[in-house]
């Protein structure tokens, strides 16, 4: 019997098995679809789909290097006592080297790929046998691939929660210029940095940076220079705040450090709108423009990787930045940090809080 697209459709929405299981399964059936049903329930196929609707937000990144291409994954489960089940760990790490073999450049792409381990299936269809045999959801979320001129180095910290990828150009392949990575990498995993140099920072997004920091200096007025924070003060005085407020001023103003203290939350929502108001003009106050400088500096701090404080300086000064000109000096060569990619297990996903107690009465009220 000729089996048709439309077959292989109205099979999959049945069930919800990948198409080249339910196109194999009528093929085995001869179009029975009922048979063909119980085939991909035998399998594990079925089954699969009725986990799918459950949250995997645990699992475990892996990333690891293979001569010049580097490559690392989240795979994701649904507990993390999976997530440390050694087949789940072998499925992993056979996904992060079809991941290393393939052109992929999608989830979607590599999830169609046949599978290195197993030809006779896809990538999509190990998975799902996997997810039969675990007993548990899961999902390959995303992955990333580097191919490199220069030294690449992964690292992974808590038994796999977080990942990450940092990469060097330099044609130094020395041990010592592995260990500086590693430790960058280190960095990378604690620190979180959202960019390797302020360079990767877009004019738009500095910007949006610079005006979250004027409205929170705003919006936080008791923090704002003197002389303007008297000015502000001296309109909430002249009928902007309430009697009460006005008095906790007058006998508190003398020690300023306090005052926060006893003006009421009204007092300072107003104080605040009047600063607001007063946008413009405050803006171009050249004190108040060195505020909002060191500010938007001290972010940018915590965001760029060669910014950072080094994590292993001995000086509890030096910067990453420093720490790589001075294994550039050591090593005798152009080292240079090109680019760093980090994953951590689960970031993003909103995960749904189960009562065990709850789960385990309902369950056996069922029986």
């Amino acid at each position: 019997m000729e089996i048709t697209a439309k077959m292989v459709k109205e099979l999959r929405e049945m069930t919800g098995a990948g198409v080249m299981a339910c196109k194999n399964a009528l093929v085995e059936t001869d179009g029975d679809f009922e048979a063909a049903a119980e085939v991909l329930r035998k399998k594990g196929e079925a089954t699969a789909v009725k986990k799918a609707g459950r949250i995997a937000a645990e699992g475990t990144v892996l990333a690891v290097v293979d001569g010049n291409k580097a490559a690392i994954v989240e795979v994701n489960s649904e507990t993390d006592f999976v997530a440390k089940n050694d087949k789940f760990r072998t499925f992993v790490a056979d996904i992060a080297a079809q991941i290393i073999a393939s052109d992929a450049k999608t989830v979607e792409a590599l999830s169609e790929e046949k599978f290195i381990k197993d030809e006779s299936k896809t990538v999509k269809e190990e998975l799902v046998s996997q997810i039969a045999v675990i007993g548990e959801n899961m999902s390959i979320r995303r992955f990333e691939k580097i191919t490199t001129d220069g030294v690449v180095v992964p690292y992974i910290h808590a038994g796999g929660r977080i990942g990450a990828l940092v990469e060097a150009t330099t044609a130094n392949a020395s041990d010592e210029v592995k260990e500086a990575l590693k430790n960058i990498a280190m960095q990378i995993a604690a620190l979180n940095p959202q960019y390797t140099s302020r360079d990767e920072i877009s004019a738009d997004e500095l910007a949006k940076i610079r005006e979250i920091t004027v409205e929170s200096a705003l919006n936080d007025t008791f923090t704002l220079p003197m002389p303007i924070l008297n000015g502000l003060l001296a309109k909430a005085v002249d009928g902007v705040w309430s009697a009460e407020d006005v008095a906790a001023y007058e006998e508190n103003k003398k020690n300023m450090k306090y005052l926060p203290n006893f003006i009421s939350k009204e007092g300072k929502a107003a104080l605040a709108e009047l600063a607001l108001a007063d946008k413009a003009a405050i803006s171009e106050n050249k004190i108040f423009l060195g505020l909002v400088d060191g500010r938007v500096s001290k972010q940018l701090k915590e965001i760029v990787l060669l910014d950072q404080t080094y994590v292993k300086a001995e000086d509890g000064k030096q910067t990453v930045a420093q720490y790589v000109a001075e294994v550039a000096k050591a090593t005798g060569s152009d080292f240079a940090l090109k680019g760093f990619v980090r994953y951590e297990t689960g970031e993003g996903i909103a995960k749904k809080e189960e009562n065990f107690a709850e789960e385990v009465a309902k369950q056996m009220a069922g029986n």
